[in-house]
């Protein structure tokens, strides 16, 4: 059972989000692109790709079953792809930004298609306590399994307005629960609060803001983990990191980032940076190696991580897809992705680093 929403218990009254002629904005005003420059970034996302945005080889993929998670410890996390995460907490359950589709598109015929298929099928997952969802974006938001997770999920929380769409996706209105920033619930003893993120939201030409973006925090007693859904760099990470931190993990946005696009996703070093601003004691790099969504090669985002978690001595995790993480036992996995049929980036993590190859 969930108990009553709440809103958060700080000494100072917390900012929630921001309204302008009833559309939803960032804290700090983010610069809008104009026509000509987005025109471009377009241009060159069709017709000027690198080779490298896509895999030569096949992604690793460590296959799940149901019984394998049913028999899992608690505080296991799975990585299923992309930011769609399987947390395994109280002996139930949760999954952020459930992205099944082949492509994260508005259609199936076009747009980024997956380099990996996930590590288990809806069918098989166990019943899941709450769908946890950080914005509406085709990457984050799955439709259809939106609607085959309905049969065996309790609640979806959402920000603001995505609740909403859910429901107009005919999801059963007691199971939706949606928050401003600085609000949560609490089921089956696990707190949930949506935080600030710095992005930006909409499916379709004419609703962009309409709907609000969130990163999440999770409390299941003395282990706290961050969810960061989509996110450029800000000073919310600082304010967040010292209503809850320390986390134990933090789940951080690093890919699909461009110096076209700043304000609204992370460089790695901003990614860093913002763990260490959340107070973070492991970091488990996300948002990357399943779909195409910008003009870095498709492995860079791990060379560059790594190496600089490395150069600053922070904990750090890269599970292949599907392969378990246990928040109270954490190590460090594999750099799975040298391995594969690739230019290495001269950033790519040196010998020495306590990282085991494959």
């Amino acid at each position: 059972m969930a108990n009553p929403d709440f809103s958060a218990d700080q000494t100072s009254t917390p900012e929630a989000s921001r309204q302008d002629q009833g559309l939803f904005r960032n804290h700090a005003p983010v610069q809008r692109e104009g026509l000509r420059k987005m025109l471009r970034i377009m241009w060159n996302m069709i017709f000027h790709k690198p080779r490298n945005t896509r895999p030569a080889a096949a992604i690793p993929v460590q296959a799940l079953t149901r019984e394998d998670l049913l028999a899992a410890p608690n505080h296991s996390v799975y990585r299923l792809g992309h930011s769609t995460l399987l947390l395994k907490m109280r002996d139930k359950f949760w999954i952020t930004d459930p992205v099944f589709a082949e492509r994260a598109s508005p259609v199936q015929w076009a747009g980024p298609k997956r380099f990996h298929q996930p590590p288990i099928s809806i069918d098989q997952l166990p019943p899941i306590e709450a769908v946890i969802l950080s914005h509406n974006h085709y990457d984050h938001l799955d439709h259809q399994a939106v609607l085959k997770l309905a049969a065996k999920t309790n609640y979806f929380l959402t920000p603001l307005g995505v609740g909403d769409t859910l429901i107009k996706w005919g999801i059963d209105a007691s199971k939706v629960r949606q928050y401003d920033w600085w609000q949560g619930t609490e089921i089956a003893g696990i707190r949930f609060v949506a935080t600030p993120s710095q992005h930006f939201s909409g499916r379709g030409l004419f609703d962009s803001n309409n709907t609000l973006w969130a990163s999440w925090v999770m409390i299941d007693g003395d282990t706290r983990i961050f969810f960061s859904g989509d996110s450029g760099y800000f000073d919310g990470f600082k304010r967040i990191g010292e209503q809850y931190g320390p986390f134990d993990l933090t789940l951080m946005e690093t890919g699909a980032y461009n110096v076209e696009w700043p304000h609204v996703h992370m460089q790695p070093e901003e990614t860093l940076q913002a763990h260490l601003d959340l107070k973070g004691r492991w970091l488990f790099p996300i948002h990357n190696g399943t779909f195409d969504l910008a003009m870095h090669a498709w492995h860079e985002p791990f060379d560059r991580i790594l190496a600089l978690a490395w150069e600053r001595s922070v904990s750090i995790t890269t599970p292949r897809m599907g392969e378990a993480f246990n928040v109270m036992q954490p190590q460090r996995g594999h750099t799975w992705w040298l391995n594969m049929e690739q230019d290495v980036s001269e950033n790519a993590p040196i010998a020495g680093s306590g990282y085991k190859s494959g």
